[in-house]
C-alpha cells in the first residue's frame, strides 16, 4: 500500500446525529431524570407505532430486558432453555440467573443463526422456551421456529440486539416471539451509550412486565390512576433507564432512516469491493435474501482458519485498522463446562467454525469513504 498510513480507524465510533444533547438539556429542564418520563414515553410510542408491537418498555440494557423476560416466564430451577451457542453471554446469563439449564443448539452452516433442526433435537419435557438470536440483524427462520414453539407449546423469545429495522416476510423482527429484547449499546445501529427495550407481544404478560420493571410494585398503574396507592405485589428489580438515556435515544430515533441508509451503503461497499477475494477461499457475510432483510448492522468475513484470522488482525493493526472477532462458543466456555448440566454434545461444528474464523470489519455511521477504501485495500493487500 503506497499511501501513508492514516490515523487509527476504529472498529466502532459512537456518534451524534441530531438533537441528542439538546434533548438531554430538555430532560434536565423538565426536572424528571429518573426514568419513565417524557422521553421514555416518546421512545416507547415510536416502537409501538412504527412496528406495531403490543407493548414496549425501555430498560437500561438489552441484558436487563432479557432478565425481565426470564422473570416474566417464571423460569425455575431445572427448566430447560434452548438457544444458540454462538451468542453473547447475556443471552444465557438471563436464564441461568433463574436456575435454568441451558441447551445449546448449533448454527446453520452458511450463517451464524440458530439451526431449527438442531434446536428441535434438544426439546424434551423440561424445555420451556427457545431463545433465538438474529445475528447481524438478519432474521432467523422464524417460520420454522414459530412452528416448533407451537408444536411443543414453548415460549419463543427473540434476542434482537442487532435487529432494529430488520424484517422477515414484511414483519419486523421483535414481533414474532412472545417477548423480544433490543439493544442501544454504543456498538449498535441506534445508540444511547447503554440502553435496551423489552417488547411484550403476549397480552397476558403486559401488566406483570410493568410490575417487574418497577421493582415488583404496581407503581405504573398508580400513576395512571388505576389504584389509590402502590405497593409491593410481585418480584422485580430496577430496570428503568434514566431519562438522560431516553433523551439521547430519542435524538437518534428521529434519524433512524438516514442512519440505516448510511450503514446499508457501507455494508454494500464492502460486499462489492471484496467479492473477488472469494476465489482465494475467503467468505463474507451474505446479503440477506427474501424473506429476510438487511439492516447493515455488521459486516464480517470468514478467514480460512483461525491462524489466518490472527495474522490478518495483526496486519490490519499495522495499517491502523481495528478489526475484531466475535462470540466464542458458549458450549465450550469455562463456566459452562464446569456445570453439572453441561451434557449438550460438545461438538457443534458450525458454531465453532464461526467462532474461529469470523472477523468483523469497521462499520459505523461516521466511517468515511476514504477510511473504508483504506480498509478494503489493506485486506486485498494481505491476500495478495
Amino acid at each position: 500500500m503506497k499511501n501513508p498510513v492514516p490515523a487509527l480507524i476504529p472498529f466502532n465510533k459512537p456518534f451524534i446525529i441530531g438533537k441528542e444533547l439538546q434533548y438531554i438539556r430538555e430532560a434536565v429542564r423538565r426536572r424528571h431524570l429518573s426514568g419513565d418520563g417524557f422521553f421514555s414515553r416518546q421512545c416507547q410510542s415510536f416502537f409501538e407505532q412504527r412496528y406495531h408491537f403490543r407493548k414496549t418498555l425501555l430498560t437500561h440494557s438489552c441484558t436487563a430486558a432479557l432478565e425481565m423476560a426470564a422473570l416474566l416466564l417464571d423460569i425455575q430451577a431445572d427448566d430447560e432453555i434452548i438457544m444458540p451457542s454462538f451468542t453473547f453471554v447475556s443471552t444465557a446469563n438471563a436464564f441461568v440467573l433463574r436456575g435454568a439449564v441451558i441447551r445449546f443448539a448449533d448454527c446453520l452452516p452458511h450463517y451464524p443463526n440458530i439451526d431449527p433442526q438442531s434446536a428441535e433435537a434438544l426439546i424434551n419435557e423440561r424445555t420451556k422456551a427457545i431463545v433465538v438470536v438474529h445475528y447481524g440483524g438478519v432474521a432467523c427462520d422464524m417460520e420454522a421456529l414459530q412452528a416448533l414453539a407451537q408444536k411443543y407449546r414453548l415460549y419463543l423469545i427473540e434476542d434482537a440486539a442487532h435487529a432494529i429495522e430488520s424484517f422477515y416476510k414484511g414483519k419486523p423482527l421483535g414481533g414474532f416471539g412472545h417477548l423480544a429484547a433490543f439493544s442501544f449499546h454504543e456498538t449498535k445501529n441506534i445508540i444511547a451509550g447503554e440502553g435496551g427495550l423489552l417488547v411484550i407481544n403476549d397480552e397476558q404478560l403486559v401488566a406483570r412486565a410493568e410490575i417487574i420493571r418497577e421493582k415488583g410494585t404496581n407503581r405504573a398503574a398508580f400513576f395512571r390512576g388505576e389504584t389509590d396507592k402502590y405497593t409491593w405485589v410481585d418480584i422485580g428489580s430496577s430496570y428503568l433507564p434514566s431519562e438522560l438515556i431516553a433523551a439521547f435515544l430519542w435524538g437518534q430515533l428521529e434519524h433512524l432512516e438516514s442512519i440505516q441508509a448510511r450503514r446499508i451503503a457501507l455494508w454494500n461497499n464492502y460486499a462489492t469491493a471484496l467479492e473477488d477475494l472469494r476465489r482465494k477461499g475467503v467468505q463474507f457475510a451474505e446479503a440477506a435474501t427474501p424473506p429476510a432483510t438487511l439492516n447493515g448492522h455488521l459486516f464480517y468475513m470468514l478467514c480460512n482458519d483461525v491462524q489466518e484470522r490472527q495474522s490478518l488482525i495483526q496486519y490490519l493493526k499495522t495499517q491502523q485498522i481495528h478489526a475484531v472477532f466475535h462470540y466464542q462458543s458458549l458450549h465450550s466456555s469455562p463456566y459452562y463446562l464446569q456445570q453439572k448440566s453441561s451434557n449438550t454434545p460438545t461438538y457443534l461444528p458450525y458454531s465453532d467454525m464461526f467462532s474461529e474464523r469470523l472477523l468483523r470489519l469497521p462499520l459505523f455511521y461516521g466511517l468515511k469513504a476514504k477510511e473504508q477504501k483504506w480498509v478494503i485495500a489493506a485486506i486485498k493487500t494481505f491476500y495478495e
